[in-house]
């Protein structure tokens, strides 16, 4: 089955009061440690969601690239699923600024998706929804329909019926780097 990720990393890093996706991250940076861990995870296809302004600083990681100068995370998702190949049969949903994931977790998404042939698939820690997630392409076009103020959320509490959760034991999937608390809390 083929599954591609969107990364979203279109934000505009307001409350890191600094572009958080640029900030080192070991031997890399944040968007550099999250992008590794989904190749490193088996993610074959990706596609960057970002804006204009940090473009050009993450044109070598050699993705291809949809923009969103608005920052929004509905738009963000919008054009991420818009730009996928007519062969994509599924989307991982991916956060640019969690680095901390872990490839098994991600591993757990995409088999459960592969396994349950669920059309959306939440990794949980702790009956916790976290990210990434992933969604079916028959969902999509709900999806491209939604318009603000409707959210994701939305999305995914009018479908909790049929969520595929697979369960992880670390809260990794639950963080992501807003602050620059939470960023000297993670960092490694």
């Amino acid at each position: 089955m083929n599954i591609s990720a969107v990364i979203l990393a279109a934000g505009k890093s307001t409350r890191m009061g600094r572009q958080k996706l640029l900030m080192p991250w070991g031997n890399t940076t944040v968007l550099g440690k999250a992008l590794q861990t989904l190749k490193d995870a088996g993610v074959q296809e990706m596609i960057l969601v970002t804006n204009s302004k940090i473009a050009p600083q993450v044109e070598s990681y050699g993705l291809p690239m949809a923009f969103n100068d608005e920052g929004e995370m509905l738009e963000s998702v919008q054009i991420g699923l818009r730009a996928q190949k007519p062969s994509v049969e599924a989307a991982l949903i991916c956060l640019g600024d969690q680095p901390q994931v872990r490839e098994s977790d991600i591993r757990r998404v995409c088999e459960g998706f592969r396994q349950s042939q669920a059309r959306l698939v939440v990794p949980s820690y702790q009956m916790r929804r976290g990210h990434p997630w992933l969604i079916a392409r028959e969902l999509w076009g709900e999806i491209l329909n939604l318009r603000a103020p409707q959210s994701m959320r939305d999305f995914l509490n009018a479908h909790h019926g049929e969520i595929f959760y697979v369960e992880c034991d670390s809260p990794s999937t639950l963080q992501d780097l807003d602050t620059p608390e939470d960023y000297l809390k993670y960092k490694p």
